[in-house]
């Protein structure tokens, strides 16, 4: 029926060529009774005719229907490219053989638009099953980047999203970013959150990018986490929500940055009855004056009932510590 509703609108619109792929992840939005919530980027040229956008799909092993969607819109401005992909999946016969994959598909996607997974600067990863996958997923993901000698590990989000279509455990989609001058890509950190990497989640708390134009720095999802990287205030909403905020106030803090340099974010609630508090506390501490998706999702430790992810902008001149 989305999918439908798309094209009829697009049509309507004069965009029925062009349009970029959909991504899908079944995450119920936490709000008044929506049963669709639909997030989009777009990039307004300042001068039209230096950049291009081309679609490239994904050539995939899996012959299930919904596969075929999968691939990604390469935006180019000036000389820098950046790569924004659909759902991407993975096929296998347990859960570590389709983490393996995924990652693999993945791979093939960035190949095929001239890219690898260096120039990877955000990744998304939704798991059917977080309780029952997590450690496979962290595991496959640690062996693919060692193979592959990744050490500058993209910021990342992994929570409870059902992939689209079913026959799928995980989903990952990713932005990619590549320039023929060298670009300026740091990872992030705070003296609050110990590196997600000690304790076997290879991703960057944070992926600060200096490109030709802007700063931006991409914040992984941030839970209730303290420096040694133990859960903190188990059972307690409100106090996880201060310190959820308190770590990724840290990491802006880090680059020059405040919660007034957001533009937008997701935040994951396991209770969706908690989602009046949460409100409450992000507009008292500064932290819900930008678009910020609400979705219900089981997170990656059955204690922790709320995580954030997030993307600050901040003038190019703006140097990060």
């Amino acid at each position: 029926m989305v999918l439908e509703i798309r094209t009829r609108i697009l049509a309507e619109l004069g965009q029925s060529v062009g349009a970029p792929l959909p991504a899908f992840i079944q995450q119920a939005p936490i709000g008044h009774d929506e049963s669709f919530e639909l997030a989009a980027w777009a990039v307004v040229p300042r001068d039209r005719d230096a950049w291009a956008v081309r679609d490239v799909r994904a050539t995939s092993s899996c012959a299930c229907e919904g596969c075929v969607r999968s691939g990604a819109r390469l935006v180019r401005l000036g000389d820098q490219v950046s790569l924004h992909t659909t759902n991407i999946y993975g096929t296998g016969g347990d859960a570590f053989e389709q983490a393996w994959n995924l990652f693999r598909e993945a791979e093939r996607l960035l190949h095929a638009c001239d890219m690898g997974f260096r120039d990877v600067v955000r990744t998304w990863i939704h798991l059917r099953d977080i309780g029952r996958d997590y450690d496979a997923l962290n595991k496959a993901r640690r062996e693919f980047f060692r193979h592959r000698g990744i050490e500058q590990r993209p910021a990342s989000t992994g929570v409870q999203g059902i992939p689209f279509p079913d026959a799928h455990d995980f989903s990952i989609s990713l932005q990619a970013v590549q320039s023929p001058r060298a670009l300026d890509v740091r990872g992030m950190s705070t003296p609050s959150l110990n590196e997600a990497w000690s304790y076997g989640a290879d991703f960057s708390r944070g992926l600060r990018l200096a490109d030709v134009n802007k700063v931006t720095l991409h914040i992984s999802g941030t839970a209730s986490i303290d420096e040694a990287g133990r859960t903190v205030h188990v059972g307690n909403f409100g106090a996880q929500v201060d310190r959820m905020l308190d770590n990724i106030a840290s990491l802006l803090a880090g680059q020059g940055a405040t919660f007034e340099n957001l533009v937008s974010g997701v935040t994951y609630l396991t209770n969706p009855s908690d989602a009046p508090v949460l409100r409450s506390m992000c507009h008292e501490r500064g932290f819900g004056g930008f678009p910020c998706a609400l979705v219900e999702a089981p997170l990656c430790r059955p204690e922790l009932l709320c995580e954030a992810e997030a993307v600050a902008m901040l003038p190019l001149a703006t140097q990060g510590a």
